[in-house]
C-alpha cells in the first residue's frame, strides 16, 4: 500500500505538470485546429530563462531567496508570453489559409529553431536549478511527500481553475469560445479573431513557462532538449482527455502522470527491471496508441462548440 501511495503522489505531481503544458496544445487546437509542436520548446525556454535569471541575481547577491525565485519566474513568464505571441504572428498567421500540412511543418520547424537557439545561448550542458530552499519532507501511511511536490500540485490546480474561470466567466473567454465555433461569425459580432488567437498563444505560453520552471525545480536540472519529450507527453495527455477540451487536457495530464508512475513502480519490478523507471515513456505512448485505436475523440471527447 505504501508503494501505491508513493507512486500515486509522484504521478499527481507529474500529471499536474503535463496538464499545464497540455492546456497550451488544447487551446490552440480548439481555435485553429493546429498542433503547436513548438509549445514544448516554449516550456523549455521558460525553464532555461528562469535558471539564468536566478543565477545572475544570486551572483549579484543581496536579495532574499523568495524574491530571486519570484523574479526568475516573472522573467520566464514574460519572455515566454512574448515568444508565444511572436511564434503565432510570424510563423502561423501567414499560413492560416494554407493547406493544413504547411503550418504543421512550420510548427516542427519552429521547434527545431527554438532548440538550437537555446543550445547556442546556454550550450549543450545541463543547467542546475539553484537550491534556494530546503524542501520539507513529510511522511503519511509509509509514503513521503515534500513541500515542493505539494507546491507544484497546488499551484497547478490553482492555475487550471483560474483558466476555467477565464474561459467560462470573462469576455475574453466568451470571445475564445465564439472564435472556436466560427472565426467569421465571431468577426461579424465585433470580435477580432486575430487578437483572440494571439491571446490564446500568450496564455498557453505563460502556462508552459510555469510548467517548465516546475519541471526544472522538481528534477533540479534543465536542458535545451527537455521540451521535446515534455511536449510529446503533454500532447498525449491532450489527446487522452480529448483534444480541444480544456477539462479533458487537465484530466488527461493527471491520468498520464499516474499511469507513468504506477507503470514504473509496478510493471517495472514484475519484468525484473526491464521496464522500470528508465522505460516509463513506454507506458505514456502505449496509452496514446490504445486511445487512438479505441476512442480517438478522447475520454471527454472533442468539444466542438466550446473548445477553447
Amino acid at each position: 500500500m505504501d508503494i501505491f501511495l508513493q507512486q500515486l503522489i509522484n504521478g499527481l505531481v507529474l500529471g499536474s505538470i503535463y496538464a499545464l503544458i497540455a492546456l497550451g496544445y488544447t487551446m490552440v487546437y480548439g481555435i485553429l485546429e493546429l498542433i503547436n509542436f513548438a509549445h514544448g520548446e516554449v516550456t523549455m525556454m521558460g525553464a532555461m530563462i528562469c535558471i539564468a535569471v536566478m543565477g545572475a541575481l544570486l551572483s549579484a547577491g543581496g536579495l532574499p531567496a523568495i524574491v530571486v525565485l519570484a523574479l526568475g519566474l516573472a522573467a520566464a513568464i514574460s519572455i515566454c508570453m512574448v515568444l508565444g505571441y511572436s511564434i503565432e504572428r510570424v510563423a502561423y498567421r501567414p499560413l492560416r489559409g494554407a493547406p493544413r500540412l504547411a503550418p504543421l511543418i512550420t510548427a516542427i520547424g519552429m521547434s527545431i529553431v527554438l532548440q538550437n537557439t537555446a543550445m547556442l545561448i546556454w550550450g549543450k550542458q545541463y543547467l542546475t536549478f539553484p537550491k534556494l530552499f530546503e524542501p520539507q519532507r513529510y511522511e503519511w501511511a509509509g509514503a513521503h511527500v515534500t513541500s515542493l511536490q505539494i507546491l507544484i500540485v497546488v499551484l497547478a490546480i490553482t492555475l487550471m481553475g483560474a483558466l476555467l474561470l477565464l474561459v467560462h466567466r470573462t469576455r475574453l473567454g466568451r470571445a475564445m469560445r465564439a472564435t472556436a465555433q466560427s472565426p467569421e461569425l465571431a468577426g461579424l459580432m465585433g470580435i477580432n479573431p486575430n487578437t483572440v488567437i494571439s491571446f490564446t498563444f500568450i496564455i498557453g505560453a505563460a502556462l508552459g513557462a510555469v510548467a517548465g520552471v516546475m519541471v526544472s525545480a522538481y528534477y533540479g536540472l534543465a536542458h535545451y532538449y527537455m521540451g521535446f519529450l515534455l511536449g510529446l507527453k503533454a500532447f498525449t495527455a491532450a489527446v487522452l482527455g480529448g483534444i480541444g477540451n480544456v477539462a479533458g487536457a487537465m484530466l488527461g495530464g493527471m491520468l498520464l502522470g499516474i499511469i507513468e508512475s504506477l507503470g514504473a513502480g509496478y510493471i517495472g519490478p514484475l519484468t525484473g527491471g526491464f521496464l522500470g523507471s528508465h522505460y516509463q515513456d513506454v507506458f505514456a505512448f502505449f496509452v496514446l496508441i490504445v486511445m487512438l485505436v479505441f476512442r480517438p475523440s478522447g475520454l471527454l471527447g472533442e468539444r466542438v462548440g466550446e473548445r477553447a
